[in-house]
């Protein structure tokens, strides 16, 4: 009898270890459900869809880039209207952004003017800005859960991943870009399903432990070797349109280059590259500091944003997408935390100064990239400008 009843013992002790190491990532990945969503989806899907929406003739390349524009624009007023919000009303807007973030991806799914698009891209902007601003919060004032940023960050990546490859296999079955959007939303949704239940009343933020305390998980120590507020602020703001370019218009720039493939599997590298870069770049920050971890990642990024100028061939192109994928959210992942520890030094609101730097290099990128294709009819000049702003963006780390 006691070999029959070990079995099942030794069965459900196991079981019971394997739900005691998941239960604490619940929060974690809940949180970066709500960003693969707001961001991956809500955000970032577009630029899989600009290509399929100026072929079927929706938008025009210049329309299409004051809709990236607008979206830029809407998640800077979003992130700086989240700076007043109450850190209790974090659970309840990672539902608005759940909600709203569907609605526009429905929304984009209906026969309309440019100029619609053009808004529904803002709104969907700020329900972007609002998923990344909420779900940082409420994960972040959940005791135990500070060193979870490489987690939630991941959550982008994962999202442009999955998003991508709906989008490339809605294209392979010859679905038009409404049918397109209708799916996109209804993958939105199968996300938010089980993150929804972790933002009910019943787990209000707490107080996070002091960024600056010994030993906090959640942020490196402090180094001497840290760039100032300022110089933070702007190499931020400068790799906000480094990376903008290549985040916008890949697909669109590498349609023609890849025979049969579809160039929207160029930017699932993309994310591919996005989703473990967050722990790498959150690893390497701890390990070198702000300013030598943030001037590599910039460095490699500037390397893929250059690469489709130097050569056309498919490898330069998925090589491109992996390094920009595989940095810019390291970009986040380094600067945000140092940010937080810095801010006691300054007498201005330093997260909302560097959100609203890194909004305006954003918004500017697609403006000065749509520019400078009227001119010359290339994106090598776009590409070469954002490359230019990311070696500024790494000088200044050293200032």
């Amino acid at each position: 009898m006691a070999r029959i009843r070990s079995g099942p013992v030794r069965g459900d002790a196991s079981a019971r270890t394997a739900l005691a190491a998941w239960l604490p990532l619940l929060p974690s990945l809940a949180a970066a459900l709500v960003l693969a969503v707001g961001m991956g989806f809500g955000r970032f899907a577009f630029t899989g869809m600009y290509p399929l929406m100026v072929r079927d003739g929706l938008l025009s390349v210049s329309a299409g880039s004051l809709a990236a524009s607008a979206n830029y624009a809407g998640y800077l007023a979003g992130a700086l209207a989240m700076t007043r919000s109450p850190e209790r009303a974090a659970p309840f807007l990672c539902r608005v952004a759940l909600l709203g973030t569907a609605a526009c991806l429905l929304a984009l799914a209906l026969p309309a003017a440019p100029g619609f698009f053009i808004a529904v891209r803002f709104l969907a902007g700020v329900f972007s800005a609002i998923a990344l601003i909420a779900a940082s919060v409420w994960l972040f004032h959940l005791p135990g859960q500070a060193h979870s940023a490489p987690l939630l960050f991941s959550g982008v990546g994962a999202g442009i991943l999955l998003s991508a490859e709906l989008i490339a296999a809605g294209n392979a079955a010859g679905w038009h870009s409404p049918v397109l959007w209708s799916a996109l939303c209804a993958g939105s949704a199968v996300l938010a399903l089980p993150a929804w239940p972790h933002f009910g009343a019943s787990r209000a933020p707490q107080p996070p432990p002091s960024p600056n305390a010994p030993g906090h998980a959640g942020y490196p120590a402090a180094r001497t070797g840290d760039p100032g507020p300022w110089p933070l602020v702007a190499s931020y703001g400068l790799a906000g349109f480094g990376y903008i370019v290549t985040a916008t218009y890949l697909p669109l720039f590498v349609r023609d280059a890849l025979g049969h493939i579809d160039p929207v599997h160029i930017w699932a590298a993309f994310g591919l590259g996005a989703a473990p870069s967050c722990f790498f770049w959150h690893a390497l920050h701890n390990r070198l500091g702000t300013r030598r971890a943030l001037a590599l990642n910039l460095l490699v990024q500037a390397v893929g944003v250059i690469l489709p100028a130097l050569s056309q061939a498919a490898p330069s192109y998925l090589a491109s997408a992996l390094l920009v994928g595989g940095t810019f959210v390291g970009t986040v992942t380094i600067a945000m935390p140092a940010a937080k520890r810095m801010a006691h030094a300054v007498r201005f609101n330093l997260l909302a100064a560097m959100t609203a730097a890194y909004g305006v290099g954003q918004i500017a990128g697609p403006l000065v990239s749509n520019a400078l294709m009227a001119h010359a009819q290339s994106f090598a000049g776009p590409l070469a400008a954002a490359t230019v702003a990311l070696l500024a963006s790494t000088a200044a780390c050293f200032l």
